[in-house]
């Protein structure tokens, strides 16, 4: 025993010399340095032999206090002894201890266990009808959160119930009362005041009506529920049609409603339906550039268009009076140089003339024709053109972004698509037209060669006649 208590003072000694030595470098060391700074204040300071010597002087001397110190502790055997004996005791105290509550607790886990097999004995069948009972109430609360049966009305979801121990009677009585106001309300169609949020965000007092579970609306406008409060507000978009039935049925002028089999599904999509001007943004720089070159197209078209028209009204007046020619028309222009060259050139020369007065004439009706048809060729390559920007612009965001986020790629494809429709609903009206236009020019040029060549025959018959007329006189006048 004496030997084990000498073991036990041995660190304490050791841990009662460490701080001393540690006092006494720490002593060292700051009269070294208080010593170094009068040397630097000082203009006679004391040498280093002198600095060393007292540094050995203080070491010693704590040398020898912790030395006292430790042969004091290893002679005091006896108080070292008892303070073992004392944590001995104390250790046995505390083991005893941990004992007699290690046994509490076990006695008490058996009476717990007696306690719930009595219970479960005397419940029987109960304990599973509360079960069930909390289980539906649960999943009665997780179904019926967002209905619209508790809004306007009188029923309220079933309390919720805690999992451990059974019900009573009185829990049990307001579930049951719950879940039939709660049926009577999914039959039921109430009128009611609330506050709605609008479009616009503003809450305001409206006459609200809800068919039972099925759908509630104001004004007209489409209701649901937001927020945890379960907060009534107008959805973004309410179509045309319904809108105009649920206000006259509102009204009471109609028996016609709109229900929604999605739960809000089909109003949310039609929500986030982009409008025709927002579509056409979409299309980005290009397809400003396609839509421009496609109304270009068009206003030349529908101006030469109109332009033929007025002529052919003209021409056919003019064919209508052959003798009065005008020069409002180009077959009156065409008949009017004609006219004018006379009647001593050569038929080929007559032939020729005729022709250059077509050709000049020809420009005019056939104008406009050539940028139409270049329009409606450029139109779909330039829609090419968008779809490769766009999904460049679709695969960079995937180089950035990844393919976590189809939101991040949807502008990228918008614009590779929308750029392709524009092109095509450009290129082909402006066929169509450009069709259009070429087949009345050319019919408009083909009545004027025929006439002309009408025009040019007779006056050929009627030279070639007066030769024949002349050449006869002369052979009745030789005879």
């Amino acid at each position: 025993m004496r030997r084990q208590a000498w073991w036990l003072a041995l660190p304490l000694a050791v841990a009662t010399l460490a701080p001393g030595v540690a006092v006494a470098q720490s002593g060292a060391h700051s009269d070294a340095q208080s010593g170094a700074g009068s040397d630097a204040t000082r203009a006679a300071a004391p040498s280093m032999q002198q600095v060393l010597e007292s540094f050995r002087a203080d070491s010693q001397a704590a040398e020898q206090r912790d030395s006292q110190r430790l042969k004091t502790l290893l002679d005091d055997r006896q108080a070292l002894q008892q303070a073992v004996s004392d944590a001995e005791q104390r250790l046995q105290q505390a083991q005893a201890r941990r004992q007699q509550l290690d046994d509490r607790q076990s006695a008490q886990q058996q009476q717990l266990g007696e306690l719930q097999q009595q219970r479960s004995d005397q419940a029987g069948d109960i304990g599973e009808i509360s079960g069930i009972i909390k289980q539906q109430a649960s999943e009665l609360r997780d179904a019926f959160g967002e209905s619209w049966l508790t809004v306007g009305g009188d029923a309220q979801l079933p309390p919720r119930l805690d999992d451990h121990g059974l019900i009573d009677r009185q829990t049990f009585d307001r579930v049951r009362q719950d879940l039939a106001a709660l049926v009577a309300e999914s039959g039921r169609g109430v009128r009611f005041q609330a506050p709605v949020a609008g479009k616009d965000g503003d809450v305001a007092e409206r006459e609200v009506v809800r068919l039972g579970d099925t759908i509630a609306f104001s004004n007209g406008d489409l209701l649901h529920r937001v927020g945890d409060d379960g907060r009534l507000a107008v959805y973004p978009v309410t179509p045309g049609d319904a809108r105009q039935a649920l206000q006259a049925f509102q009204r009471g002028d109609g028996n016609q409603i709109v229900v929604d089999p999605t739960d809000g599904d089909v109003l949310e999509a039609l929500s986030r339906r982009p409008s025709l001007w927002q579509r056409f943004q979409q299309g980005g720089y290009v397809g400003y550039v396609i839509v421009a070159l496609g109304i270009v197209g068009l206003l030349i078209a529908l101006a030469q268009y109109f332009y033929l028209v007025i002529v052919s009204g003209r021409m056919r007046r003019q064919m209508q009076s052959p003798d009065t020619l005008r020069d409002d028309n180009p077959l009156g222009r065409v008949l009017g140089r004609f006219a004018a060259l006379g009647r001593d050139h050569a038929p080929e020369a007559l032939e020729a003339r005729l022709d250059e007065a077509l050709l000049a004439e020809q420009p005019r009706l056939e104008r406009g024709q050539p940028i139409v048809k270049l329009i409606a060729a450029v139109a779909p390559l330039l829609g090419l053109l968008g779809t490769v920007t766009g999904m460049i612009v679709t695969f960079q965001s995937i180089t950035v972004f990844g393919t976590g986020d189809p939101q991040l790629m949807a502008g990228g494809i918008s614009q590779a698509l929308v750029t392709t429709v524009l092109g095509l609903i450009t290129a082909v009206p402006l066929l169509f037209v450009n069709t259009a236009l070429s087949s009345r020019s050319r019919r408009l040029i083909g009545l004027l060669e025929g006439r002309a060549s009408a025009v040019l025959a007779e006056h050929l018959e009627a030279e070639t006649a007066a030769a024949a007329d002349a050449e006869e006189r002369r052979h009745g006048a030789h005879a």
